[in-house]
């Protein structure tokens, strides 16, 4: 039995292109390999997303669920998130 499958997709002009270049470039040998390197990079991705969201995410949901008083009126956050991007951006 074949461990692959053949697939026929069509992309838009500007990854055609990027895939083309890749191969072109020498950093892939073939159109295919730049498929797979891209879907693992995805496959990776949403893993360490699922990872983020059970490890930090849910947690912390828990806790606050358990312990409201430990959350932020929505203004103050609202206002400590402007104030950092204030900062960040240099603009007033």
């Amino acid at each position: 039995m074949r461990s692959t499958q053949q697939f026929s997709i069509t992309l838009p002009n500007d990854m055609a292109d990027v895939v083309r270049a890749k191969v072109a470039g020498g950093e892939y040998a073939t159109e295919s390999e730049v498929i797979r390197d891209g879907l693992r990079s995805l496959m990776a991705r949403d893993r360490a997303v699922e990872a983020w969201l059970r490890e930090t995410v849910a947690p912390a949901y828990d806790a606050l669920k358990a312990d409201p008083s430990r959350g932020i009126p929505l203004a103050t956050a609202r206002a400590e998130l402007a104030a950092g991007r204030r900062k960040a951006t240099g603009k007033r």
